[in-house]
């Protein structure tokens, strides 16, 4: 028996902000959900699976496009010509969406109840799948304690919408423990909500299949589903399924040994190369973040959006690759020792080490941080679209990373002026 566990598939995510970059294709990404969808749908038509199970998040919060309701009811149709049942739940953002709530799906559809576990049971199959969805955007309590104890003469499959215990960059929804899930005695839980892909345990399997595709440059590498094998009532084997048709990456290169910008898009051509290579017909969409203390800084950080078009440029000839961003966060090759010797910048430094040893000589420069957080809200995004712990700011913990900083600055300037 086959089994194709699938999550958060956010079809038609709007992805604000992609229209802020100039030759952005758009349409090409914003489209990437569709055909990941129809991926999905047809890989599991050409196995075939027995069973399809959802665990929430088929839509984007409220979304009022009922075109993206028809599709997913075609998509389901398919399944339907196919004789593939489908269980679904809903997530968080399915909850807000007006279009979840309105749609007729086709007879082959479960929806599992949003207001008390329930239990569907596939007597051809030999399985039970029991779920419940979210009857509003934020679940705060442990809805897999109420889910009954598994039938000892059924596959048991548990669909959950859930952070667990918490993963970062998820809001604490549904959560639950993993001794919680293991006791009610299920053969396989799935769940969604978390966008990377975590084989959380396997006796049982408690398993997030992640996102169906990556939506912007945090969710990097391969997105898809979990075909689950079944054989005798045991996971006989679980394969993680590539269904993503635009693919993320954070291209991660260190020029700490590249002499000019020319050895610097030499890498970044390597990059971009092997990136295409193993992503086949996938548009590849990049971050290209350069590290490391590099003979190469200077002429780097003399013209960054000359060398931006210059690595945009690579893309183009490449092809399949567009550039999100080029972020340039190299350092000068700085002897910190060496300057040391120098009287100014010794002082400097014995006067911060000094500080860094002492916590209540840092507390004193706590005050000068309350209009920082007085003008920075909780919700505070960096330029990536990352939250911000604005609780750190300011902290002791802070304030070190801030001299350390300052000492490097201070040599860098002055090698500047030297040089």
């Amino acid at each position: 028996m086959k089994i194709l566990h699938v999550a958060d598939l956010h079809i038609d995510s709007p992805l604000a902000g992609l229209t802020a970059y100039e030759g952005a294709p758009v349409e090409e990404i914003r489209g990437a959900t569709r055909r990941a969808t129809e991926n999905l749908v047809r890989r599991a038509i050409e196995e075939p699976v027995d069973l399809v199970v959802v665990a929430g998040d088929i839509f984007d919060g409220d979304w009022r496009d009922f075109h993206t309701g028809l599709f997913w009811v075609d998509q389901l149709g398919l399944l339907h010509d196919a004789g593939i049942p489908v269980v679904t739940v809903t997530g968080n953002h399915d909850a807000a969406s007006e279009v979840s709530r309105r749609l007729r799906p086709p007879p082959n559809v479960t929806k599992l109840s949003d207001s008390t576990p329930e239990t569907k049971i596939f007597d051809d199959l030999g399985v039970a799948v029991t779920g419940q969805g979210y009857a509003t955007r934020s679940v705060t309590a442990d809805l897999a304690a109420s889910f009954p104890d598994a039938d000892s003469k059924l596959f048991t499959i548990g669909v959950l919408h859930t952070s667990l215990d918490g993963r970062p960059g998820h809001e604490r929804y549904a959560p639950t423990a993993v001794e919680t899930l293991r006791a009610k005695g299920y053969d396989y839980w799935a769940l969604g909500h978390v966008h990377k892909r975590e084989e959380v345990h396997r006796d049982p399997w408690i398993v997030f299949s992640g996102n169906l595709q990556g939506r912007h440059a945090r969710e990097v590498g391969p997105k898809g589903a979990t075909l689950v094998e079944v054989q005798s009532r045991e996971v006989n084997s679980l394969d993680a399924l590539e269904l993503d048709d635009v693919r993320w990456h954070d291209c991660e290169l260190d020029v700490a040994d590249s002499r000019d910008p020319d050895d610097v898009l030499s890498k970044v051509t390597e990059c971009f190369a092997s990136l295409v290579a193993a992503d086949g017909e996938r548009l590849c969409a990049v971050r290209v973040d350069l590290v490391g203390a590099s003979p190469a800084h200077d002429a780097l950080w003399r013209d960054p959006h000359g060398f931006e078009a210059e690595v945009r440029s690579i893309a183009n000839r490449t092809g399949r690759v567009w550039v999100e961003k080029v972020k340039i966060d190299t350092a000068r090759g700085l002897d910190l020792a060496r300057s040391r010797e120098d009287d100014a910048v010794g002082a400097i430094a014995a006067r911060i080490a000094d500080l860094r040893r002492d916590p209540e000589l840092l507390h004193q420069f706590e005050p000068l941080f309350s209009d920082v957080h007085r003008k920075i809200s909780a919700d505070a995004r960096s330029d990536d679209g990352a939250p911000v712990d604005t609780r750190r700011i300011g902290t002791v913990d802070h304030i070190r990373d801030c001299l350390d900083a300052s000492l490097e600055t201070i040599v860098a300037l002055l090698a500047g002026e030297q040089g």
